[in-house]
């Protein structure tokens, strides 16, 4: 599992406004602390319902190799998951504008831009 690749995650149960089901992710923690060993992996999941009102926070991901329909991630939901909750994968690895994008929008929802 590394940066910028794309799994199947379970994000059952949920709670609230949290997103939920078995659904693509976009790996976001650095390597070496998924090389550490951590029980947890830092993910943001994807979606392929488009909403106009959400797009300002949403990069579009094109279906490629094994990311069977086109997506959009949701950087507002950014999460640590359980290494148990991760499937299959990689389906597929986000480009270096794409991932340069995701880390745009995170940097913007958390202020730090």
């Amino acid at each position: 599992m590394r940066r910028g690749e794309i799994w199947v995650a379970n994000l059952n149960p949920n709670w609230g406004g949290e997103i939920g089901k078995a659904r693509p992710v976009v790996v976001i923690q650095e390597d070496r602390m998924t090389a550490a060993g951590l029980r947890t992996v830092v993910a943001v999941p994807l979606t392929t319902q488009f909403r106009p009102e959400f797009s300002p926070m949403r990069v579009a991901i094109d279906a490629r190799d094994r990311l069977l329909k086109d997506c959009y991630v949701m950087v507002e939901h950014v999460a640590a998951l359980d290494r148990k909750r991760f499937r299959d994968g990689p389906l597929t690895k986000l480009s270096a504008k794409e991932m340069d994008d995701v880390e745009k929008r995170i940097k913007a929802i958390l202020g730090l831009s």
